[in-house]
């Protein structure tokens, strides 16, 4: 069986419309959706409590019979299964996304998901996930267009791979974005920098590292954004008119990813469902 796609709900507005997202994901990609509420009960919070502990336990049932209704009536195409997990949110995401295809979180929630506010989770997931982490928020409809920013210092495969498979599934065109900019000591020193063409030699370079999976994607229409500016500045504008913004994370030492200073900036700021994805 497809590896599922995973959404956290805790039954606020934001977690409706990750699973809104998710659902459609699941749809688009022919693949099941599976939905987690985490329930921690505090300060007993050990595997042995199990689905019937409780309040807290009655009411995330409750929560999870009625998203999957609302799945069920507007995707009646999608395999759905659920899973009630009494433990840390932070844990029970990580461990029920492990072979998941990708995990799918709302940008906020309330209290009723393991007591923290929905934000603090996807901090604590981005970079961390073994799969790609999609944040749900904002989007005011199909613009039929896929962003993702660069690194040319970083490897391509993971975000840009990312970035190429859903603007496919999609049909929709994908929009490579690459800021630059000069330290800060040469600004101040007066150096002179001729824009355009460090422009052209920049794209020239983006180009080079995304070939091999232009071949791998013939049909993806790409458009390449090279510019001199701030990349979450860069990131905050093409969201706006995108369906989806896909960011990378770096390795670390012991092969542990991290979320770098612009996708941290994305996540906040970005008008559109962010995609945190870590190298392959």
């Amino acid at each position: 069986m497809a590896a599922p796609i995973v959404v956290g709900t805790d039954g606020s507005d934001p977690a409706g419309d990750a699973v809104d997202w998710a659902a459609g994901e699941a749809g688009l990609r022919h693949r099941p959706l599976h939905i987690v509420h985490a329930a921690e009960i505090w300060p007993y919070q050990v595997r042995r409590f199990t689905e019937g502990s409780g309040a807290v336990s009655r009411a995330g049932r409750a929560i999870l019979a009625e998203t999957e209704e609302r799945v069920r009536k507007r995707h009646p195409e999608v395999r759905v299964t659920t899973s009630l997990v009494v433990n840390s949110t932070v844990t029970a995401l990580r461990d029920e996304s492990e072979k998941a295809f990708e995990l799918v979180l709302g940008h906020r929630g309330h209290g009723g998901f393991a007591g923290l506010p929905l934000g603090s989770v996807c901090l604590r997931l981005a970079g961390r996930s073994a799969v790609p982490l999609v944040i749900v928020r904002g989007g005011d409809g199909v613009h039929g267009e896929v962003a993702v920013g660069h690194d040319l210092d970083a490897e391509p495969d993971g975000a840009l791979h990312y970035a190429f498979d859903a603007a496919a599934v999609r049909g929709a065109r994908l929009r490579v974005v690459y800021a630059w900019q000069i330290s800060a000591a040469l600004a101040q020193s007066g150096y002179s920098v001729d824009e355009e063409r460090m422009n052209d030699e920049q794209r020239a370079r983006v180009i080079e590292t995304y070939a091999p999976l232009r071949e791998r994607y013939p049909m993806v229409e790409v458009v390449d954004e090279v510019l001199r500016g701030h990349p979450v500045a860069a990131l905050t504008r093409v969201s706006r008119t995108a369906d989806l913004l896909v960011v990378g994370t770096h390795d670390r030492p012991r092969g542990m990813p991290r979320l770098g200073s612009v996708s941290h900036g994305a996540i906040h700021h970005a008008e559109c469902p962010v995609a945190v994805v870590g190298p392959s």
